[in-house]
């Protein structure tokens, strides 16, 4: 993965090593990266929002610097795991930010633990239509661990991260992205790091696309500011998905991001620290009231009307 410039911590929960970066003060700011990821997707953003919050970025079970052992790898694993963290750190309730696969997590984080969660926020977030790119879905099929054997032994995978890198600076916006894809495809060469994957994508994708949805649970949202932030040249999952969530959300903030790929924070980071900041700035934090979820419950959901318009934000700083 890219340079760190922040001190990377440990604590061991249920026996298992976890790697976390914490810093500032303030009100807690919970980072989740995606699927082959670490805490370093995050790093163009953490110094300027530690200026006003308290950043928790961990490296998830599986994942970076974290222990990668035979472990319950589903959205409600992390999540229970990423509970345990927070109370070992002190840290009672956040605004919980998830990238990619780290929006289901973000998602089932506010589903299970509502009375930690103050407000959430879903970055080019899984769980939110089937669609998802051919590559993830080509880590469940028989013989992946295998087949990247071979592609990750040293000479090949040299190759292969560079040319990934060099397609990535061509300025084309569908190989934007290949520099991350480069540095997930490099975290492939241990076996461990690719079976902790193979484990997590069998949990949430199948042939067809992605399984886990937060469309039977999204009217829960009417008891938590939610806000939706999307690269409109996303190449891992639709844009269109942004409008799901509108859809299914109907009091969510969303916003497109022009000009940017998967990885919004990284494209425009001063931007994506804007966006977050004036997000919680202009929301109260959810108030738990068990009352109030069970009425939510008892309600259950009243089907949205239909996509809504997305905002488009200017990809200039401010």
């Amino acid at each position: 993965m890219q340079d760190d410039p922040h001190v990377v911590q440990h604590v061991t929960v249920h026996g298992h090593r976890r790697a976390f970066v914490k810093v500032g003060s303030g009100p807690a700011l919970l980072l989740l990266h995606g699927l082959g990821c670490d805490h370093t997707t995050w790093t163009p953003v953490i110094d300027t929002l530690a200026k006003r919050y308290t950043v928790v970025a961990p490296d998830l079970l599986g994942h970076g610097r974290s222990d990668k052992p035979r472990a319950d790898y589903s959205v409600g694993g992390y999540a229970n795991g990423v509970r345990d963290l927070l109370t070992v750190l002190g840290i009672d309730k956040c605004t919980v930010v998830g990238h990619s696969f780290g929006g289901g997590v973000a998602m089932q984080f506010a589903y299970q633990f509502p009375e930690r969660t103050e407000r959430m926020v879903l970055v080019a977030s899984g769980g939110l239509g089937p669609e998802v790119t051919p590559a993830i879905r080509a880590i469940t099929t028989p013989g992946f661990h295998q087949a990247m054997g071979l592609l990750t032994l040293p000479g090949v995978r040299h190759v292969g991260v560079a040319g990934l890198r060099a397609a990535s600076h061509t300025g084309l916006k569908a190989t934007r992205d290949l520099a991350e894809v480069a540095d997930i495809y490099d975290s492939f060469k241990d076996p461990a790091a690719r079976a902790a994957i193979r484990h997590v994508v069998r949990a949430v994708v199948d042939w067809r696309g992605q399984i886990v949805t937060m469309a039977d649970r999204a009217y829960l949202t009417d008891a938590m500011p939610m806000a939706v932030v999307w690269g409109r040249d996303d190449h891992v999952i639709p844009v269109r998905h942004a409008s799901n969530a509108a859809a299914l959300a109907p009091k969510a903030r969303v916003e497109v991001i022009p000009n940017a790929g998967h990885f919004p924070h990284k494209d425009h980071p001063e931007r994506f620290a804007k966006i977050v900041h004036d997000f919680i700035r202009t929301t109260q934090p959810a108030t738990y009231s068990r009352a109030k979820w069970r009425t939510l419950l008892r309600n259950g959901q009243v089907g949205p009307v239909g996509p809504v318009g997305l905002t488009v934000v200017p990809a200039t700083t401010a």
